[in-house]
């Protein structure tokens, strides 16, 4: 019998799992890919739900669920899929928008972008608006129609959509083909064009969803150039004025004034880390999204068309300039903060040098003045101890008078008060010092 066989003696135990495992192994199916067959059609919005907007957006979809006697997302559920008859709705919640992607019957003959997307948008209208729409893609599913194939840079379906920025590309194998003009059309939706010529109905679902990922991140990514373009003008005053400063920093000697550039300085730093701690978000998601972007991309493996641009070299002449935009103003602003700290940790030690400085000066002084004073102080001890001496020898010579009437002293009172007089004083001296080493110590 193996040693690993399980006995009365040693019975099985089931291995306890990690808390979160469940969740992870949930996560890599959190967006599964259904099959789409040609042709079809579908509309896709994409609106900002941040902050409160996300549950009020649940809780609109929960009822629309059930009115229609339909299962609603559970609460911690971040996707849905709705089948309305002929209708399919996939609902997904991400950390700042929501999308609802509509898929719908079309007919093979009809025209391309008909009807309308207005006119289909309906189901859409049924559901409260979640937050502003950002994204509305009009996306057309046809099969291969026959047309002639591009030829000497011609394009059969060029004029469904702006010649002038046109993008064109087949997938990896050329089972596809994707185009669009990334413009917005009467409607307020963005066009995409997309030919099957024999894929399966899994890998179409796969290539829907990546050419809509495309368009909905592309869009969002953007959203950091409008926080760019606003912030450049407030870090060209910083800049300008750090330099103003800092020349003034070479020339200001007094304490009052390297004070108020301090000041100033601590100032522009406050502005420029508000400023960044305000956009981190904004910069830091576009880089996500951009990179979403250029995943999808490459998972599409495009191939050029009729010499078209493609997709990817579409945005790269329009989108990444955006983005290097939107990663210089980040990185403007933390070297921005770079140096107004190291300024401003420039000017406060020469600030406290000079106030060091100052304190030493300031206690000099109080050092000739304690001095000063001590000088008085002796000056008024050697007045006190005349003046008492001067009062016990008055009262010694009271004394000695009396005796001296009285027959007790036989000598002549006055030498005897004279006598009295330095012995009086070098006690009375002697007592006064002792005092002060006791209470205040030696001083010279």
């Amino acid at each position: 019998m193996s040693d690993t066989t399980p006995t009365d003696d040693y019975p099985t135990q089931p291995l306890a799992p990690h808390p979160l495992r469940a969740a992870i192994l949930a996560e890599v199916h959190a967006r599964p890919v259904f099959a789409i067959s040609a042709p079809a059609r579908i509309l896709h919005f994409a609106f900002d739900t941040t902050g409160d907007r996300a549950g009020a957006d649940r809780a609109h979809l929960l009822a629309f669920c059930e009115a229609r006697g339909q299962a609603g997302p559970l609460p911690s559920e971040k996707q849905h899929r709705l089948v309305l008859g002929a209708t399919v709705l996939r609902w997904e919640q991400h950390s700042e928008f929501t999308t609802y992607t509509w898929q719908m019957p079309s007919a093979a003959e009809s025209p391309a972008f008909h009807p309308p997307a207005d006119l289909l948008a309906t189901p859409m209208r049924q559901i409260p608006q979640p937050g502003p729409l950002l994204v509305a893609i009009d996306l057309d599913l046809k099969p291969e129609a026959g047309e002639a194939a591009p030829d000497g840079g011609s394009f059969p379906y060029g004029r469904l959509f702006d010649q002038t920025s046109l993008a064109v590309a087949e997938n990896s194998d050329a089972m596809a083909l994707i185009a669009t003009d990334f413009q917005v059309d009467a409607a307020g939706f963005v066009r995409i064009l997309l030919i099957d010529r024999g894929m399966s109905g899994e890998r179409t679902g796969a290539l829907v969803q990546n050419v809509i990922d495309i368009e909905t991140y592309r869009s969002f990514a953007l959203l950091g150039l409008p926080e760019a373009q606003r912030l450049m003008p407030s870090i060209a005053r910083a800049e300008r004025r750090l330099a103003e400063v800092t020349d003034k920093m070479r020339t200001t000697e007094q304490l009052s004034d390297n004070h108020l550039l301090l000041d100033e300085l601590m100032a522009l730093a406050a502005d420029v880390e508000a400023g960044a701690a305000a956009s981190a978000f904004r910069f830091g998601a576009s880089r996500a999204y951009d990179e979403i972007v250029t995943q999808r991309l490459h998972s599409i493996g495009e191939r050029t068309v009729g010499g078209l641009p493609t997709w990817s070299s579409f945005l790269a002449r329009r989108m990444a300039p955006a983005m290097r935009t939107c990663m210089a103003t980040e990185a403007r602003q933390a070297n921005l903060a770079i140096r107004l700290t190291r300024a401003a940790n420039l000017l406060r030690t020469r600030v406290d040098v000079e106030r060091q400085q100052q304190n030493q000066e300031l206690l000099k002084s109080m050092n000739a003045r304690t001095r000063l004073q001590l000088r008085l102080q002796t000056t008024v001890e050697g007045l006190s101890v005349a003046a008492i001496t001067y009062y016990v020898v008055g009262l010694f010579g009271y004394l000695v008078k009396a005796a001296a009437e009285s027959g007790r002293l036989p000598l002549e009172p006055t030498y005897v008060t004279a006598a009295f007089v330095p012995v009086a004083a070098l006690a009375i001296w002697l007592m006064v010092r002792r005092i002060r080493q006791k209470h205040i110590g030696r001083h010279e």
